[in-house]
């Protein structure tokens, strides 16, 4: 981290004088494009005006639904999410607001007669107020820094927001005689973090609330140096307040610099408002603890918890603590998958979650004996968890062919209730997918998604492309991504062959952990027995297939230029490590890579406690982390053969785009054919419309190049 004053932490909360306008001024409004597909064929423009749902907060009294819907304006360069109603079987939806600038994090309030928002004005969000019908918009907070999530509290009388406090002693802190100096000042780790110059940091502050203004501000973690949430994703789903409003849970890892970097053990605390009090509840546990959730009688505490420190892609249970008892236990001892996200039943009887299971991810419910019953399943994967009764939720649901929409869920019936996209996919031939079940090299069958084109002819051939996907433990389920989507890639006309390849979540926890110190083993394997395997069908032509991947599946395809054996014609890798042993000094989150690199805890050396660095490739007495090292792409460049892209963005702080340059300068020097575009403005996604655009042109522009047969030309008079 940075230098900072060992006595003095800027920590309050300025609230300041300035009031919030009620309207955009006279910036353009970002709404719905007309689109009219000229050939029925899934394409760029189709995409980027698909109207992108999110949030489904069902009202107090369960009738209606509050959601956002964003659309993209690729002239504006940038996006915009605007507020809807509706009812939850779907009809008289009615969009309440009508801005330039997205409203965010809206719930319901006052009984569902108003509902609060967040709204940027001057560049700072604050918190809004309108009625249930977008009526009588009012700013109620006035945060200097701005507020980046906000929880109301159950009676109302209370409000947590989430506002950043200063973290680094600048230059001009140090020696105020050096106005012009930018020198950054560092005695420590984490001094940059995902996309960011670690200079502030969040802090959750608890203020009164009376439904038109938010006052008196409190720092519940005054003269903390410690952040919560936890970046770079925590947000409000880290803090819950007690149903009698009396108490908050929230979730913060307590170190800074290198024990930051080094481990994953983040706890919930429960703070007492009268009282200005903080307990550890789950102290001595020693991984991620997140997404604290009371449940509705206040009896108990749900949240999620990994159980080793450093273990990032942990197995994440379901633990429960009663508070008369001060017993905890965990809800998913016999349950061999790892929990995303939990939502108590009204009753307080059970819980709803949701985890990826045989290649999707169901809606599942839990009654507090363990006993696990499926809610909703399909060829699809659920999102959100909103609780209608103890039987009946809203949730979202997305595939590899449509985006989220909203559903009424039930062990019954899922009903669809919103029809966002509707007139898009109407106009639209969308591809094929179909699971294959595929042997691997050691035995065991793995679930490969095979997509085809529209219109697909099986007495044809194809070229086909390998997706490799990132984490490196992130499921390869009925995902929707609006940047790599395999329908798209389907829809150019490409058999998609995409693997859920060792470590990958879903398929029980020995699976997901088998990569961890085998990052050039049997993840590879598995990759070259899809390819294999897909490859003898008729329809694929076995000389025109790619390989492509981000973060992780960048490393992927890297690391297959030097051993595919003649298997592939192009390739195109973003965001991947190509040299592990820069990657292991030039990232942030060193847990990762002393876990993933070192082979995890159980690997380690024996005085790895006292070891920061056991997963380092200098450490000569780590079997796993030397064979790790040893398997690193940048090895294999002599073996290199094969055309390939890189694509990076300059604020990836994960993976460095020093990364791309060094295989980029390395294709280069072999005298492969190779391209790179680095972009100056993203981080390790690419976010801006028209760079999403860019990078989509240049990869079907690459992989055409190289997997296409040229066109006939025509014969000259």
């Amino acid at each position: 981290m940075y230098h900072y004053f060992k006595h003095v932490f800027m920590s309050a909360l300025l609230v300041t004088a300035a009031s919030c306008a009620n309207n955009g001024g006279d910036e353009k409004i970002i709404d719905k494009t007309d689109f009219k597909s000229a050939d029925g064929v899934f394409d760029i423009d189709a995409l980027e005006a698909l109207g992108r749902v999110s949030g489904a907060v069902v009202s107090p009294d369960g009738k209606k639904v509050l959601y956002g819907v964003s659309y993209e304006s690729v002239e504006e360069n940038k996006s915009n999410n605007d507020l809807y109603v509706m009812n939850t079987d779907g009809s008289d939806v009615q969009r309440i607001t009508r801005t330039a600038s997205s409203e965010g994090n809206a719930v319901w309030i006052n009984g569902g007669k108003q509902i609060a928002f967040l709204y940027p004005e001057n560049g700072v969000s604050q918190v809004w107020v309108m009625n249930a019908d977008g009526s009588g918009r009012e700013c109620v907070s006035s945060v200097e820094k701005g507020v980046s999530g906000f929880l109301v509290s159950p009676d109302e009388s209370k409000i947590l927001l989430i506002s950043n406090v200063k973290y680094a002693q600048t230059a001009q802190d140090a020696y105020p005689d050096l106005p012009k100096a930018t020198g950054r000042i560092i005695d420590d780790m984490m001094y940059k973090h995902w996309d960011e110059w670690v200079t502030e940091i969040p802090h959750p502050f608890i203020a009164d609330f009376d439904g038109k203004k938010v006052s008196n501000p409190v720092d519940i973690m005054e003269g903390e140096m410690f952040e919560s949430p936890v970046k770079p994703f925590g947000g409000i789903e880290s803090f819950a307040w007690s149903p009698d409003s009396r108490k908050v849970a929230y979730v913060s890892r307590k170190k800074t610099g290198m024990e930051y970097a080094i481990s994953t053990n983040s706890d919930i605390f429960l703070y007492d408002v009268a009282e200005k009090s903080t307990d550890n509840l789950t102290e001595g546990m020693m991984g991620y603890d997140t997404n604290p959730v009371f449940s509705p009688d206040g009896s108990m505490l749900a949240w999620l918890s990994m159980e080793h420190d450093g273990y990032e892609s942990d197995k994440n249970r379901i633990f429960i603590l009663d508070f008369a008892t001060g017993e905890k236990r965990d809800l998913t001892a016999d349950w061999d998958y790892t929990v995303d996200a939990i939502a108590w039943q009204p009753s307080s009887r059970g819980l709803f979650f949701l985890a990826y299971r045989d290649g999707v991810r169901p809606v599942f419910s839990m009654l507090l004996d363990g006993t696990v019953s499926v809610i909703a399943q399909g060829e699809c994967d659920y999102d959100w968890l909103s609780p209608v009764s103890d039987s009946e939720l809203v949730v979202m649901s997305h595939s590899m062919l449509r985006p989220n929409e909203i559903y009424l869920a039930s062990a019954e019936k899922t009903t669809l209730i919103s029809h966002v996209n509707d007139d898009i996919f109407a106009q639209l031939k969308m591809p094929r997918v179909e699971r294959k079940m595929v042997p691997t090299t050691d035995g065991k069958e793995m679930l490969v998604w095979a997509l085809y084109p529209q219109d697909f002819d099986s007495t044809k051939t194809y070229p086909a492309l390998l997706y490799c996907q990132g984490g490196p433990q992130q499921a390869v389920s009925q995902f929707w991504s609006y940047r790599w989507n395999l329908a798209l890639m389907a829809a150019h006309g490409y058999v998609i062959i995409a693997p859920n390849r060792r470590g990958l979540p879903g398929f029980g926890t020995e699976w997901n952990a088998q990569i961890s110190g085998d990052y050039g083993g049997q993840n590879m394997r598995d990759y070259l027995a899809a390819v294999d395997y897909m490859k003898q069908y008729p329809y694929i032509d076995a000389k025109r297939i790619g390989a492509t991947g981000a973060s992780y599946g960048g490393f992927s395809v890297y690391w297959l230029a030097g051993n595919h054996d003649h298997r592939f014609s192009a390739l195109l890798a973003h965001a991947g490590i190509f040299n592990m042993e820069a990657q292991y000094l030039e990232t942030e989150e060193m847990w990762f890579a002393n876990w993933d690199m070192g082979g995890g805890a159980s690997n380690a050396p024996a005085n790895s406690a006292d070891a920061p660095d056991y997963g380092a490739f200098w450490r000569k007495d780590n079997a796993t982390a030397q064979r790790t090292f040893a398997l690193s792409p940048h090895r294999f460049v002599d073996k290199w053969d094969t055309p390939i892209m890189i694509s990076h963005g300059e604020f990836d702080y994960r993976i460095l785009s020093s990364q791309g340059e060094m295989a980029f300068n390395a294709a280069k020097l072999r005298g492969i054919p190779a391209e790179m575009v680095i972009f100056p403005d993203e981080n390790h996604w690419i976010l801006k419309p028209q760079n999403a655009i860019l990078w989509q042109r240049l990869f079907f522009r690459w992989f055409d190049r190289w997997l296409k047969p040229a066109p006939e030309s025509t014969p000259s008079n």
